[in-house]
């Protein structure tokens, strides 16, 4: 597991999402993980937001009630070219985004870590130049 492995992240922010979710009588939930091209973690695979969606069901007055929330993630099995070229189509501003766990004090991408790597393969496989501000090494 890489340095970058943060213990039940998508845990915690799944289950802040399904809050308030609810809260919206929400009936979708969308989450960018991504199982093909990342690091390894546990909660980016597919069977852990089924699972994550099937412990809502149960941990929920609407999942209860049958007016469950579904887990959505429309990037999970898409390698990184696809999700730049999707960004792309779509009009990201990729210049505004970062991917790196220790970006400095100006928001410059470290250039050397698992999601930085990924994220340079990414625009690379994908034809499209990489707008990220990288800190010089």
């Amino acid at each position: 597991m890489p340095v970058t492995y943060v213990p039940a992240r998508n845990t915690i922010f799944l289950s802040l999402a399904l809050a308030w979710a609810e809260v919206l009588d929400a009936r979708h939930i969308f989450v960018g993980a991504n199982a093909v091209d990342y690091s390894g973690y546990p909660d980016c695979r597919p069977e852990y937001l089924k699972a994550f969606e099937a412990m809502a069901h149960l941990a929920t007055r609407a999942g209860v009630e049958g007016r469950g929330c579904e887990i959505r993630a429309p990037l999970v099995d898409l390698p990184k070219a696809d999700i730049v070229r999707l960004g792309r189509d779509l009009g990201v501003d990729f210049s505004a985004t970062v991917s790196c766990y220790q970006p400095d004090g100006e928001g410059r991408a470290c250039g050397a870590c698992d999601a930085c790597r990924i994220r340079r393969d990414g625009f690379a496989a994908a034809g499209v130049a990489d707008p990220t501000r990288y800190q010089e090494r």
